[in-house]
């Protein structure tokens, strides 16, 4: 993506043409962002990996330890909200705390984060897709065509109103959810394998297996839940509305995948499951589903998958686009990126320009060819995951500076204690993420050990090198345009 080190002149404020707008509500903002969480994907895709790669039984106790640490996170989150009357979320929060090249580091290793995990999830919509179009029958067209179909019907529903795309991600949201649910339900309804217990949370085994690679994959399924904040303009009342909003959805997705990988547990029995997961953790929502809810009930949620990857990436779409037009509305990415289309009511550029950006990427894996889940999907959702578990901490810290230096909430709970535990649980995992990387990825040595090795250090060094490049940008403003670097406070850190 091409920047531009020359801010625009008005960047203290977003000129007519360049500002959203909207209506929405709690609910709808709590479906967008629950459906980047992928809440079918997750239970479907993760859980079992958690289970066989983690700490086996425990591993449902990692969803609630992520959602009281995000929990946390989001205390200073909302308190935040109420003073930073604008859309960049992160990126803007970061700025108010910690500085303007603070921020603008920040920014860039926002646009790494959601467009990693965005064109990592195009890639297994292409090979679900290819699975399943074959498996009824039909030809076999390459996977990158379909992800590259994919891009297209995201970025036409992007393009339009983002009332559109909370309606479609509303419907697609209630029918994972729904289906999850009810597979849950036949399993208590039935008493599961081996009867209905809290094994999961048994200290024993929340600490068996290996408790910290049970912990990365749980964070990774929380991706998402913080991006209210980025739909700010188009909020009802957004002071009462993001806050909200942010609450719901973190209380909300911890006690669903809680729930629901718990649900998966019993289904087998806590003797049972890890064997069972060893076998083809791939399938296993799908056997599970099948013995529960019948064939009918599998190919439900085997369209669902299809859906709910689809609901993921419209959902990451909407987010990243509002990141670059805010970005641009600061003057650090071309100003056409910023403006607002007349009759919709969206930032159209900077939807095309993601559309773009993400077919790009997936031609590129297509001539590298890159497996589309073993390497694209694994490879971009690692780096998406350390790079937000980063990205929190630093925000954690610079709510806890903001208002350490303004003294405008004197909440110590919400604008301390809570972020500060938050920073600290950030900080914890991204160190468990960075020493488990090897082995998310696939990076072994001679001997098929994981190992740090070309792979980990090209994609670590990714998530080092895109807050470098807003740094530098930074500094190239301050020093090219002084007198402008001084109005970016104004855009970035208010």
């Amino acid at each position: 993506m091409t920047v531009t080190t020359k801010p625009a002149a008005d960047a203290g404020a977003a000129p007519t043409g360049r500002v959203l707008s909207g209506s929405l509500g709690v609910t709808a903002i709590v479906f967008m962002v629950v459906a980047a969480a992928a809440p079918l994907t997750v239970i479907g895709g993760a859980a079992p990996l958690g289970i066989l790669l983690g700490n086996g039984v425990g591993f449902p106790s990692m969803y609630a330890i992520s959602a009281i640490v995000l929990l946390l996170f989001s205390v200073g989150l909302a308190a935040m909200t109420k003073h930073v009357p604008k859309p960049g979320a992160f990126f803007t929060f970061v700025g108010y705390g910690l500085g303007k090249k603070a921020g603008l580091a920040s920014a860039f290793l926002a646009l790494l984060t959601y467009t990693a995990i965005q064109v990592s999830v195009y890639g297994y919509i292409g090979y679900l897709l290819n699975v399943t179009v074959t498996g009824l029958g039909g030809p076999d067209i390459a996977w990158p065509l379909y992800s590259l179909a994919s891009i297209a019907i995201v970025g036409f529903l992007g393009y339009r109103h983002i009332d559109l795309s909370s309606k479609v991600l509303g419907v697609l949201l209630i029918g994972e959810v729904g289906i999850v649910l009810a597979l849950v339900a036949a399993v208590m309804f039935a008493g599961g394998a081996d009867g209905l217990s809290l094994a999961p949370f048994e200290p024993s085994n929340v600490m068996s297996g290996s408790p910290g690679i049970g912990l990365m994959f749980a964070i990774a399924a929380f991706i998402g839940f913080e991006a209210t904040a980025i739909f700010r303009d188009e909020a009802k009342d957004p002071n009462r509305t993001i806050p909200r909003a942010t609450y719901v959805a973190v209380i909300g997705i911890g006690l669903f995948y809680t729930l629901a990988s718990w649900g998966l547990v019993m289904a087998w029995g806590p003797d049972n499951v890890l064997g069972v997961a060893a076998e083809d953790p791939g399938a296993m929502i799908l056997v599970t589903t099948a013995m529960y809810l019948g064939t009918v009930g599998e190919i439900i949620i085997n369209v669902l998958l299809v859906t709910s990857m689809f609901a993921c990436v419209l959902s990451f779409h909407n987010v990243i686009t509002r990141y670059q037009h805010s970005m641009s509305n600061a003057g650090v990415l071309p100003a056409r990126i910023g403006s607002v289309h007349s009759k919709h009511v969206s930032p159209h550029l900077s939807s095309l320009t993601q559309s773009i950006t993400a077919a790009v990427c997936i031609v590129i894996f297509a001539v590298l060819n890159l497996d589309p889940v073993l390497q694209v999907f694994t490879w971009f959702a690692g780096v998406a995951t350390l790079a937000i578990a980063i990205l929190m901490a630093i925000t954690s810290a610079a709510i806890i500076v903001y208002f350490a230096r303004t003294k405008k909430d004197g909440r110590l709970w919400n604008t301390v204690i809570a972020p500060g535990l938050g920073f600290l649980g950030l900080v914890g995992a991204a160190i468990v993420i960075i020493a488990n990387f090897p082995m998310l990825v696939g990076d072994v040595d001679a001997t098929g050990t994981p190992a740090f090795g070309t792979v980990s250090a090209v994609l670590l060094g990714l998530t080092a090198l895109f807050p470098i490049i807003g740094w530098v940008q930074a500094m190239v403003i301050k020093k090219t345009h002084p007198a402008v670097y001084d109005t970016l406070t104004d855009a970035i850190s208010g």
